[in-house]
């Protein structure tokens, strides 16, 4: 998650000015969707479910941009909702579908492949089931840092885990996804 244009004071000022803040907010749709389109589908997979919560997310943010304080970048208060939104989806469908988490964890493989929305090789493919194998705190971290790259320091913000805690999580993906290539040989 790299820092944009868009996490600066400016952009804040017109989001909280009545008169500025409706076309302040488009401006940070039009920033925002794909980023957040990107995390939320590599944590839910489907295309309708992602759409549905990246909109879920930015009315969320938009009827509460009055507690939005400043005192984290605005991505980073947009990724916890859309992060929270996937984690509360994911969990609905797993109660819902009578599902333990492994189960859950094998039905987004089998999601994944099955997808024709995505085009990549077997490699690609291999590597979107690996990290769908992982638990969901793994697969959170292990997304945001190695596809997004995001800091460890912004990620404890996003998901209130100490920085020590978040390394130690993306090496276990690693070590994780690592396993999973040589036992899928």
């Amino acid at each position: 998650m790299a820092e944009t244009p868009t996490d600066n004071i400016e952009l804040i000022e017109r989001l909280r000015t009545p008169g500025k803040a409706r076309e302040a907010f488009g401006e940070v749709i039009r920033i925002y969707t794909e980023p957040l389109y990107r995390q939320i589908r590599r944590l839910v997979q489907s295309h309708e479910d992602t759409n549905d919560l990246l909109q879920n997310t930015f009315l969320k943010a938009w009827s509460s941009l009055e507690n939005f304080r400043g005192e984290a970048r605005l991505s980073t208060w947009l990724y916890k909702i859309a992060i929270n939104e996937a984690l509360s989806f994911l969990a609905k469908e797993r109660k819902r579908q009578g599902l333990s988490l492994d189960d859950q964890e094998a039905a987004i493989i089998n999601t994944i492949a099955a997808d024709t929305d995505i085009d990549g090789d077997t490699l690609a493919l291999k590597l979107r089931q690996a990290i769908a194998s992982l638990p969901e705190k793994q697969r959170i971290v292990f997304n945001m840092r190695y596809y997004d790259e995001t800091k460890y320091e912004d990620m404890s913000q996003i998901l209130g885990t100490s920085v020590g805690a978040l390394k130690a999580s993306y090496h276990l993906a690693v070590k994780k996804i690592e396993q999973y290539f040589s036992s899928h040989d």
